[in-house]
């Protein structure tokens, strides 16, 4: 499948998101504009899930043994719910968003990570891909979310359950998660293949390597 240039893809969103410039204050990085929208921005298709009884979520990689979680072992682990600014690379950002889920350190509770481990590859629906550093997943604001304003995802924004990283650009929170591959070293994503930044920090304007 050939992609278009993803320089080009954001500069499209941007002008059909038509979000307002205003003025930048202490929550709103360099470069950003303040929406009140919540835009949809997917590459691919969007899934769409009759049930969660076969949906499942994988662990592997550099872990002491590999496992899979269904959807009720995941709502069996506490939850929390959390209001965060988020920051897309398109130049969007939208402030006090209310998130609930499972906090990133809790999940790690029942995961055997292996000490030379120190980045996680996202796996996604149709075969979407996201790098993230384990110290920038270790923090009090990182989750398994899958309610959003108290309400279900929809599918468009991740439904059933998306990564919750509000410190990085919002590719990096990717939605529709599948599982997660512990590993030795960075390696690149889907969008990190074709321009974006490894790390994607907005207060750095981390936009594209």
């Amino acid at each position: 499948m050939r992609l278009e240039n993803p320089f080009k893809k954001v500069e499209r969103l941007k002008r059909v998101t038509n979000v307002p410039k205003t003025g930048q204050g202490e929550r709103v990085p360099p470069g950003q504009f303040l929406t009140d929208r919540f835009p949809v921005l997917t590459y691919g298709p969007t899934p769409h899930y009759d049930s969660l009884d076969q949906w499942d979520l994988r662990v592997f990689g550099l872990v002491g043994e590999e496992k899979t979680f269904s959807w009720a072992d995941l709502m069996a682990m506490p939850t929390q719910t959390q209001t965060v600014d988020i920051h897309c690379v398109t130049r969007w950002s939208k402030l006090d968003t209310t998130w609930t889920g499972i906090p990133w350190r809790e999940f790690l509770r029942h995961i055997d990570v292996r000490p030379e481990a120190t980045h996680v590859l996202v796996h996604c629906e149709h075969g979407y891909t996201t790098n993230i550093g384990l110290d920038v997943l270790d923090d009090d604001d990182t989750m398994l979310a899958y309610l959003y304003e108290g309400k279900p995802l929809t599918p468009e924004h991740g439904y059933p359950m998306r990564l919750l990283v509000p410190k990085k650009y919002f590719w990096k929170s990717a939605k529709w998660i599948r599982g997660f591959e512990f590993m030795a070293g960075d390696r690149p994503g889907f969008w990190e293949r074709y321009g974006y930044h490894m790390e994607g920090d907005p207060w750095k304007e981390e936009r594209f390597g």
